[in-house]
C-alpha cells in the first residue's frame, strides 16, 4: 500500500509539472494572475485651450471615441448621434461578440462616468488596455491601435473628456463569457516611453499616422480569432454584423479588387457622405465621424492609402455571402478568390 501511495504521489506531482510546463510554454500565467500593468502616476494633464480643440478633434473625428461611447440613431444614414448622449456610453451594437460588451459612459459623471477617474487611469486605458479598475479590457477597445497615439494627442483627448457635459446614464456591466475573459488578459502591454507622432511636413508618415489613428486597419484587416491574417493588411473582408445590418469591411489597397479606381475626390466623396458615387455605404463605416476630419487630413489618409501592398481580395457587399479561401470568412464575393 505504501508502495501503490508513492506511485499515486509521484503520478500527481508529475502531472502539475506537465501542467505547469504545458501552461508556461503556450498562453502564460497572465490569463490567470492577471493583465499585465504598469503602476498608475498622479500625472495631470495641463487644461489648455489647444489641447481642448485638438481633443474635440481627435475624439469626434480621429479617433472615434464618441463613435463606440454615444447612443446613435439607428433610422438614419450615418446612424449620427444622438444630441446630448456624447461620450455617455453605448451597449456594443454587434452581433456575434463573445458577451455583453459595453463602451461605458466617459462623461464626468462621478456616480456613472468617468468623474472619480484620474488622469492616468484614463491614459492607461486608452493606450494600454487596462480600465480604471485594473481589468482588461476587450480588445473592441482599440488600444493596440492607441498605443501609437502620440503623448501630447493622448494628454489632448483626456482634457477634452475632462470637458464633456456630465450625464448621469446607468449601463450594465460588460460580460464577457468564458474562456475570453480571460484569455483577453494577454493582450495590454504598458507604455512605458515617450511616443511622439511624426512631421506632418512628411505627409505619407503623417497620413500612415493618422490612417492607424482611425483604425482602418483595425477594421479592415481580416482576423480570425483576433489574429491578423498576414499579407492580408487592409485587404478587407471582416464581416460586421450589427442592430443596422450586415456589411463586411472593404478592400482599402489600391489593387483593382480594391480602391485602386478612386481618385482623391471619390475618397473624399465617400468619407464625407457615405456614398460612393451613387452607392450607398452601411453606416457601419463610420463616416458620420470621419466627414468631421480636415481636408488636409484626409488628403494626407489617401495619399498614404496609395501606397499600401497591394491585395488581391474581392469583397462585394451587393452579393450573398460565400465562402473565402483568402481570409476564411464568409462574404460577398467570397468565392471569386
Amino acid at each position: 500500500m505504501k508502495k501503490l501511495g508513492k506511485i499515486l504521489l509521484w503520478t500527481v506531482v508529475a502531472l502539475l509539472i506537465l501542467l505547469v510546463g504545458a501552461v508556461s510554454l503556450t498562453i502564460g500565467w497572465r490569463p490567470f494572475v492577471g493583465p499585465k500593468a504598469r503602476p498608475l502616476t498622479s500625472r495631470q494633464f495641463e487644461r489648455t485651450p489647444q489641447r481642448l480643440e485638438r481633443g474635440h478633434y481627435l475624439f469626434s473625428a480621429l479617433a472615434g471615441c464618441a463613435a463606440c461611447h454615444s447612443e446613435h440613431d439607428l433610422t438614419q444614414h450615418g446612424v449620427p448621434i444622438i444630441a446630448g448622449s456624447e461620450g455617455a456610453g453605448e451597449v456594443m451594437p454587434f452581433d456575434e461578440l463573445p458577451g455583453l460588451i459595453v463602451a461605458p459612459n466617459l462623461t464626468p459623471d462621478p456616480q456613472t462616468g468617468s468623474g472619480n477617474w484620474t488622469d492616468d487611469q484614463i491614459a492607461r486605458a486608452i493606450r494600454e488596455g487596462i480600465g480604471h479598475d485594473g481589468r482588461a479590457l476587450f480588445p473592441m477597445m482599440p488600444y493596440d491601435v492607441f498605443k501609437r497615439m502620440s503623448d501630447e494627442d493622448l494628454a489632448s483627448t483626456v482634457v477634452y473628456m475632462r470637458s464633456l457635459p456630465p450625464v448621469h446614464r446607468e449601463l450594465p456591466k460588460t460580460q464577457i463569457v468564458f474562456p475570453v475573459k480571460y484569455l483577453i488578459r494577454l493582450a495590454p502591454q504598458p507604455v512605458t516611453g515617450p511616443v511622439s507622432a511624426p512631421n506632418p511636413a512628411d505627409r505619407l508618415k503623417y497620413g500612415e499616422y493618422l490612417t492607424n489613428m482611425g483604425g482602418c486597419n483595425f477594421c479592415h484587416t481580416p482576423q480570425i480569432r483576433g489574429q491578423v491574417i498576414s499579407g492580408m493588411e487592409f485587404g478587407g473582408g471582416n464581416m460586421m454584423k450589427s442592430k443596422w445590418g450586415n456589411a463586411a469591411t472593404a478592400n482599402l489597397t489600391p489593387d483593382s479588387t480594391g480602391i485602386g479606381y478612386y481618385d482623391e475626390a471619390l475618397f473624399m466623396q465617400a468619407m464625407r457622405t457615405g456614398y460612393v458615387r451613387a452607392r450607398k455605404l452601411s453606416s457601419i463605416m463610420p463616416f458620420g465621424e470621419y466627414k468631421n476630419l480636415t481636408e488636409d487630413d484626409l488628403k494626407m489618409i489617401f495619399a498614404y492609402l496609395r501606397t499600401l501592398k497591394l491585395v488581391k481580395h474581392r469583397v462585394d457587399n451587393s452579393l450573398p455571402p460565400t465562402y473565402c479561401k483568402l481570409c476564411r470568412q464568409r462574404h460577398g464575393a467570397g468565392d471569386q478568390n
